[in-house]
C-alpha cells in the first residue's frame, strides 16, 4: 500500500464560508504538497489543521499510517505529539534568542552535546555559520527566513509546514531564494506542505498541488498539469495562467534566452543557463493575434499556428492556436470578427520577452 496523506476536514466560521477540505496523495520522502489559492480561501486554515493548531469539527487527517484527528473515533493528538516542523509566515523567531538559540529551541529532550552537535550539523546545512550568537533583528530577511526553516527542521520532523515562505521578502531576495528553497528541501528528504499565493514559487516547489478556493479543494495535480489544463472555470480564475509548457533553454545572452518547445523558439527574460529545463507560462492576456501576412509589432515573439479553437468567456474570447504547442491567448468578440477567426485560420500570436516567463523545472 502505497504511503498517504489524507486529510477531510470541515472547519466553520460566525463570519464566512466554511473550510471543507478533501485531499488524498501519495506522499514519498520529499513530496512537496502546494496548497494554492488566494488570500482568505482557507489555505492557513487546513495547514493549521493539520499541525494540529486549529480542530476541525469534523473530519479526519492521517498522515502515513498515524491517524492525527478523527472526530468520530474521538482521536485528537496534539502539535507535540505529531513530530512536525512549522514555520509561520512571520517566521515568529524569538526576539532575545539568538540564531543558535532559535535552532536549539525544539531539541530541549537531548543532552546538551547532542543538541550542540545538531544546531551545528544545521547551521551548516543552511550555511548560517558566523551568525550563530546573532540575534534576529540583525539578519537580513532571507537570514530570518533560513533561520527559521532551520528551527522548524532541527528536531528531524517527519512532515515540514510552511506558510507562505517567501512573502516577507523583498523580490530580488525572493527570487533567489526560491531555487535555493527547493534544493533545501529535496537535500532534508523530508516530505513537506507549502501554502503560497504565488504561482512560480508553486510551480518551482511543488511535485503535488492543490488549489484552493472558498474554502474547497478544487483540483489536485502535478502544478504545471493543473496550470496548464484546469479542471473547471473557478480553477482557471484561480490560477489565473492559460498556457504553461515544457521548454529547454538552448540561447542565453544579456538576460534574454531563447528557448524551444516542440520545435518552436521563444524569447524571454531569463538568467537560466542553456540546457536548463524550464516551464514557459504565458498569460492569455499577454498574446495578441495578428492576420498572417500583417505588419509585424515590435514584440520579440512572432509565431505562426492556426487556430484550434475559440470559446467565448463572457464579453471575451479565448482563442487557442496551434504554434508547436497550445497557446491560449484573449481578446474581443469585436477582434474576433475583424481577424475572421474560425478554426483552421492561419495567424501570428505576438507576444513581448516579458511576457514568457521561464521557471524552473526539476527533471529528477
Amino acid at each position: 500500500m502505497a504511503a498517504e496523506m489524507i486529510i477531510d476536514m470541515t472547519k466553520t466560521f460566525p463570519d464566512r464560508a466554511p473550510i471543507q477540505a478533501c485531499l488524498r496523495y501519495t506522499v514519498e520522502a520529499s513530496t512537496v504538497l502546494i496548497l494554492f489559492g488566494p488570500s482568505g480561501s482557507g489555505k492557513t486554515t487546513i495547514l493549521r489543521s493539520v499541525a494540529g493548531l486549529e480542530w476541525p469539527e469534523d473530519g479526519r487527517i492521517q498522515f502515513l499510517s498515524r491517524i492525527w484527528l478523527d472526530t468520530r473515533s474521538g482521536i485528537r493528538v496534539s502539535p507535540q505529539d505529531r513530530h512536525i516542523g512549522y514555520m509561520p509566515q512571520d517566521y515568529a523567531l524569538f526576539p532575545t534568542y539568538s540564531v543558535a538559540g532559535n535552532i536549539g529551541y525544539g531539541l530541549g529532550a537531548l543532552t546538551s552535546h547532542d543538541r550542540n552537535k545538531r544546531i551545528a550539523e544545521v547551521v551548516e546545512l543552511f550555511k548560517l555559520q558566523g551568525l550563530e550568537a546573532a540575534k534576529p533583528r540583525e539578519l537580513s530577511g532571507g537570514q530570518q527566513q533560513r533561520v527559521a526553516l532551520a528551527r522548524a527542521v532541527a528536531p528531524r520532523p517527519q512532515l515540514l509546514l510552511l506558510d507562505e515562505p517567501l512573502s516577507a521578502l523583498d523580490a530580488p531576495t525572493r527570487l533567489h531564494l526560491r531555487g535555493e528553497l527547493r534544493i533545501l528541501l529535496k537535500q532534508l528528504a523530508v516530505p513537506s506542505i507549502i501554502v503560497t499565493h504565488d504561482w512560480t514559487e508553486a510551480l518551482t516547489l511543488g511535485d503535488v498541488m492543490a488549489v484552493v478556493g472558498e474554502g474547497q479543494i478544487h483540483q489536485v495535480g502535478k502544478p504545471h498539469e493543473v496550470f496548464s489544463r484546469p479542471a473547471d472555470a473557478d480553477v482557471a480564475r484561480i490560477v489565473g495562467v492559460e498556457t504553461v509548457v515544457q521548454g529547454q533553454v538552448i540561447e542565453n545572452a544579456n538576460g534574454l534566452a531563447t528557448v524551444a518547445v516542440n520545435g518552436t523558439r521563444l524569447k524571454g527574460l531569463s538568467s537560466n543557463a542553456i540546457g536548463a529545463a524550464v516551464y514557459v507560462c504565458i498569460r492569455a492576456e499577454d498574446v495578441v493575434v495578428e492576420q498572417a501576412g500583417s505588419g509585424m509589432t515590435s514584440a520579440r515573439n512572432h509565431l505562426m499556428g492556426r487556430v484550434s479553437d475559440i470559446a467565448p468567456q463572457g464579453v471575451m474570447v479565448q482563442v487557442t492556436i496551434d504554434c508547436g504547442f497550445p497557446l491560449a491567448a484573449t481578446i474581443t468578440r469585436g477582434a474576433v470578427e475583424d481577424l475572421r477567426l474560425v478554426p483552421g485560420a492561419s495567424v501570428i500570436a505576438a507576444i513581448k520577452a516579458g511576457a514568457v516567463h521561464l521557471v524552473p523545472r526539476s527533471v529528477g
